[in-house]
């Protein structure tokens, strides 16, 4: 490419790329798209990992690589329970709970969770039972994010001396469930299938 023309490409690149960036810059996200995009991606999520759930043979649920850590039911009965315990700190709702027993009701609607730490249940471990607690779990922390007015994202909520804005406990209970449905990728491949393939969008 002669010089002359190699600048002319040049000067055309950057005014096109200054051009989107002051685009992008002019942009205001508002509390009602961020609210929008949390709903979203819990959607995603939920349907993301009942792929996980469906790709496990039932049979190998019990599945652990070694005996120190959780088994595959485990660890989904792990999200599970925290996909509404995150997000009820999240959203400020009541929580008639304390470790190591049940919490059953929230705002006065039962969750039907067992006694003791979820995935810790003798009853809980079996396929359809942990399906079932997954799948509820997603519902029941939509239900609290549609709930939640976006003005509030901002305000100071917590545990025990754990304190953050709500909007940054939203952001830890989705990055939890990432979290623990990404280290099952390697119980299944362990038993010799292929994981599903990654749900970006």
């Amino acid at each position: 490419m002669s010089h002359p023309l190699k600048k002319l490409v040049t000067y055309f690149a950057l005014v096109t790329f200054t051009g989107l960036t002051t685009i992008a810059s002019a942009q205001v996200i508002t509390g009602d798209q961020i609210k929008a995009q949390f709903i979203k991606d819990w959607q995603r999520a939920k349907v993301y990992t009942l792929d996980y759930l469906n790709t496990m043979p039932a049979d190998k649920y019990s599945f652990r690589p070694v005996d120190s850590i959780r088994s595959f039911a485990q660890q989904m009965l792990h999200l599970a329970w925290d996909n509404v315990f995150l997000n009820m700190v999240a959203t400020g709702k009541k929580i008639d709970w304390v470790p190591g027993q049940k919490f059953n009701w929230h705002d006065g609607e039962k969750i039907d969770w067992p006694d003791g730490w979820l995935e810790n249940s003798p009853t809980a471990q079996g396929k359809d039972s942990v399906v079932y607690y997954v799948s509820k779990s997603y519902d029941i922390a939509l239900q609290y994010i549609q709930r939640l007015d976006p003005g509030k994202y901002g305000e100071i909520t917590g545990m025990r001396n754990i304190t953050d804005t709500r909007y940054a406990w939203l952001l830890k209970a989705l990055e939890h469930q990432t979290h623990h449905r990404g280290q099952t990728t390697i119980y299944i491949r362990l038993v010799g299938i292929k994981p599903p393939n990654e749900r970006l969008f």
